[in-house]
């Protein structure tokens, strides 16, 4: 991408899965990103827009911020239906670009309640 590539993407991914992940030292991709050939990652900016289209009521999940750095060339950014530019990950995602995860509580209205992002 260019120089205004973000520090952090993010992972929205079930709870379980990811204990799993967390177990096994690496994350190879939910369902979705198995069937793709790559795990799907979002921008700060759009996370809240991935929740509601792939998550909407899912309750348990978590959000994991991941390091750009800290995945070599495997990350790339490709375009999107809309042409938005999102980051894929063709490789398994080592627990060492992992920064942070989160819990996303469904809020009263049903919508996900995501942590404080870093763009």
């Amino acid at each position: 991408m260019t120089s205004q590539t973000p520090n952090l993407i993010y992972k929205i991914t079930p709870g379980t899965a990811w204990d799993e992940a967390r177990k096994a030292g690496v994350f190879k991709g939910a369902a979705i990103d198995l069937s793709d050939g790559y795990i799907h990652f979002s921008t700060a900016t759009q996370a809240v827009e991935t929740a509601a289209k792939h998550f909407a009521g899912q309750d348990g999940l978590l959000l994991v911020a991941v390091d750009c750095a800290r995945l070599s060339d495997k990350l790339k950014w490709e375009p999107s239906r809309g042409g938005a530019l999102f980051p894929h990950l063709y490789g398994n995602l080592s627990m060492d670009a992992v920064v942070w995860e989160k819990p996303m509580p469904l809020g009263e209205d049903g919508v996900h309640i995501l942590p404080e992002l870093e763009a």
